[in-house]
């Protein structure tokens, strides 16, 4: 995500290294080459120029001049102007009504239903909201087949009229069944078109005057950079929307979309989305966000992530097991099974500071426990569970039934051993002094 554009920043900030001080003509310099990386990562010129006059302007402040590492001056300055430029700090979603109504719109292809079915899982888990997702897409049969399936998926019922093709109705159908039946949260995904057009503009403002809804969202492409920022200002333009989405942030995303629509249509980036996992939603947090483009990493979502997947009950029966040297492959893969369950590896390591650049031309697979998994799965029960009698026979079936070879088998053990050693360390220096206070020697 957003690597080239990291990657063209970072080298602008090198022409001030070794510069004793900021003056006019280092800034003037610097800044043209931000400019370029921002027209190149799909930002528009006014946004791009805006932007590098205002990082002028606090660059060019008397306490700025005298900087003693005036690169480090720049990258912060830079930083908050990132920050600023993406709104500032998180917008929350407004679902106060009984029920709240939820009305997402975009255009086809977006990532609309993906996102419906998301947002419904995420505000069932982290909110406690009873959630219904409502079908207004009658124009693609498969819209609603998909909407069923990521309903499924994270147990949401999703709400159809077979045979109705009038969305205002079955919107409207759906809040009635909603206070009947008890559900508090109504998501109602529209029909996309492939271009704007005014049919389209009609029937999703008629949606929206007849449900009066107490949040809508456009759904954007982050992909599509520029070309999003100029359809998110139309649809504002009808709908006058409460929030954006961002998806698709796995792909080829260049930046544009990000840095661009919050100055264009002045409204908060709420959420963004990568991947089809349904569990892969965050809350939009500008500055974090402007942490990643900076290469500063993200440490703050990484334990975030860590935290909703590492039960605390778990947890501190792991500790428990470590310090008493009895960890063993069962937990080995239940903890890659929770590491797996916290997102695309690729995109957690960039959230460690500094990772992220050393990263920028390794592809990693998300398949990277594999093998390991495979070699866990070949081992029986009492291998699992007492590692060291796995001798070189055992070593040789467990190649065998993995499709691994018995160097790959040595190196994982070895590995094993180590982090086994290595955890227990750390985690048994940690745990000393709740011992002791419990009596215990």
């Amino acid at each position: 995500m957003f690597e080239n554009l990291s990657e063209r920043l970072e080298r602008s900030f090198k022409l001030l290294r070794g510069e004793s001080r900021i003056t006019e003509l280092n800034v003037a310099e610097t800044l043209k080459d931000v400019r370029k990386a921002l027209l190149d990562a799909d930002v528009s010129y006014r946004v791009a120029k805006t932007f590098t006059d205002e990082v002028k302007i606090k660059a060019m402040g008397a306490n700025v001049l005298t900087a003693v590492k005036p690169g480090e001056m720049m990258v912060k300055i830079v930083h908050d102007e990132l920050v600023a430029l993406m709104g500032g700090e998180a917008v929350p979603i407004n679902i106060k009504g009984e029920p709240a109504t939820v009305l997402i719109a975009g255009l086809q292809g977006s990532g609309k239903t993906t996102f419906s079915g998301k947002l419904a899982g995420y505000l069932k888990t982290k909110r406690g909201r009873t959630p219904l997702l409502v079908a207004c897409d009658v124009y693609r049969p498969a819209a609603i087949e998909q909407l069923k399936i990521l309903g499924a998926q994270t147990g949401v019922p999703v709400y159809t009229e077979e045979g109705n093709k009038n969305p205002v109705e079955i919107a409207s159908n759906a809040v009635r069944h909603a206070k009947i039946h008890g559900y508090n949260l109504v998501i109602v995904d529209t029909a996309g078109r492939l271009a704007i057009d005014e049919e389209m503009m009609a029937e999703i403002t008629a949606i929206k005057t007849a449900l009066n809804p107490h949040e809508t969202l456009f759904v954007v492409d982050s992909m599509t950079g520029q070309d999003a920022v100029n359809t998110a200002k139309e649809f504002n333009d009808r709908l006058n929307f409460d929030g954006v989405v961002l998806t698709k942030l796995d792909g080829d995303t260049r930046g544009g979309a990000a840095l661009s629509i919050r100055s264009i249509v002045s409204k908060p980036i709420k959420f963004m989305s990568s991947g089809e996992k349904p569990d892969s939603l965050d809350i939009f947090y500008p500055e974090r966000m402007a942490n990643r483009i900076l290469g500063m990493g993200d440490i703050v979502s990484l334990v975030e992530k860590a935290q909703e997947q590492f039960d605390e009950e778990e947890a501190k029966k792991f500790q428990k097991k470590l310090v008493k040297d009895r960890f063993d492959f069962n937990d080995f893969y239940k903890q890659i099974q929770q590491v797996k369950k916290m997102g695309n590896l690729k995109d957690l390591m960039g959230m460690i500071p500094g990772v992220g650049k050393m990263m920028k031309n390794m592809e990693i697979d998300n398949d990277a426990f594999k093998n390991i998994e495979a070699m866990i799965r070949s081992m029986t029960p009492s291998e699992r569970e007492h590692p060291d009698i796995i001798n070189i026979s055992r070593r040789k079936r467990i190649a065998s039934g993995s499709g691994t070879d018995i160097a790959q088998v040595n190196r994982m053990l070895k590995q094993f051993e180590d982090m086994k050693k290595m955890m227990k360390t750390v985690v048994g220096r940690g745990m000393k002094p709740n011992l002791k206070k419990s009596g215990r020697r």
